[in-house]
């Protein structure tokens, strides 16, 4: 601790991101990364890109990668907001849209980060239970709120959330900010960006880190109404005008245009994941039914600490988070490629004989 921090970062609980280890030889499924590298267009528009260009500034608005995702979704590019990841979308929007005089509303299991904006930026916020089954009910989202945050799917158990459902959450919540945090909708959801032109009030984040499997370029998007996007702009000018390099608005773009290779990544994780769930079902797990390019898995014999430690000594790394108590046996296993599933597998099977 150092005597020279303001008074309010002693009390803060940063995110603690997923494990990069340096291990030489390494079954890496802890962090959700895309099993495929990214699109071969995508690494011709970063050399493409690097060259004396560099020394100048990039476009603050990143309007090339605006116009394609815009394009892609059609949509008008006004309606695009870009940022430095999708963390650093959400980061805006909290300080943007939901820095209120209630308190926000978000799952109790769910991505970690939001609890940790609202302590950077001093929000009030409750957490609403998952049910029984660890899933997402909005119909529990019926009480005076500033905003309300989910993911879908949810992150880490998996399981999605109906349109008809993030429908009827915005109808209900006309005077509040309803934002949908898609990071694994790709992968087996239905993207909410097809209600906001019918809800002023939705909001819905992307990522190209993990279906477009940039997650070591950093971009993420938010697609709403032009005055949400506005919102969100008049934050970011006030932080960072730059945002994306160069780099990052050639690659997105080049990402967007590659339909054929987005589409193949996508049925190689669907199928791998139906797959292994079937495979760990047959090893006893409980596997919950998941649209992300993750499982969420418990065997009742077994500790979740105790497997994720065998495998590490296997050379194999999933997610464990220990807390709430509620999933304290359950491991967050990224899909791999089809042999670092095998491997998965066959490192199971020897730890539960």
């Amino acid at each position: 601790m150092s005597k020279f921090w303001s008074p309010f970062v002693r009390d803060l609980e940063p995110y603690v991101p997923g494990e990069q280890p340096k291990m030489s030889r390494l079954v890496k499924l802890n962090t959700n990364e895309h099993p495929l590298g990214p699109s071969p267009r995508v690494i011709e528009a970063i050399r493409d890109a690097a060259d004396e260009r560099l020394r100048l500034y990039p476009d603050p608005d990143a309007s090339e990668l605006k116009d394609a995702i815009a394009a892609y979704y059609r949509l008008k590019p006004s309606q695009v907001f870009l940022g430095n990841g999708s963390d650093e979308v959400l980061a805006h929007l909290f300080l943007g849209l939901f820095k209120q005089d209630r308190p926000i509303l978000f799952p109790d299991i769910t991505y970690s980060f939001y609890k940790v904006y609202c302590g950077l930026y001093g929000i009030d916020y409750q957490t609403v239970p998952l049910n029984d089954d660890l899933a997402i009910d909005l119909a529990d989202y019926q009480r005076p709120n500033g905003g309300l945050i989910f993911p879908n799917p949810n992150a880490p158990t998996g399981q999605p959330l109906s349109l008809d459902a993030i429908a009827r959450v915005a109808e209900a919540n006309p005077d509040s900010v309803v934002v949908v945090d898609e990071a694994y909708v790709d992968f087996g959801a239905d993207t909410a960006i097809a209600l906001v032109d019918r809800y002023a009030n939705l909001l819905v984040v992307q990522t190209l880190s993990k279906s477009r499997a940039l997650a070591g370029i950093r971009v993420g998007f938010a697609i709403g109404h032009e005055g949400l996007i506005e919102g969100l702009e008049r934050v970011k000018n006030s932080f960072n005008s730059y945002p994306l390099d160069r780099l990052a608005i050639a690659a997105g773009r080049a990402a967007f245009e590659d339909e054929a290779w987005f589409q193949q990544g996508r049925k190689l994780v669907i199928d791998e994941r139906e797959s292994l769930s079937a495979v760990l079902n047959g090893l006893g797990f409980q596997v919950l039914p998941s649209a992300a390019n993750f499982l969420f898995a418990r065997h009742p014999d077994h500790s979740g600490a105790d497997l994720a430690l065998a495998l590490r000594e296997r050379g194999i790394i999933v997610r464990h988070f220990g807390k709430p108590e509620r999933i304290q046996d359950y491991l967050r296993i990224t899909i791999g490629r089809p042999e670092q599933n095998r491997e998965l597998v066959q490192a199971l099977g020897d730890i539960l004989s």
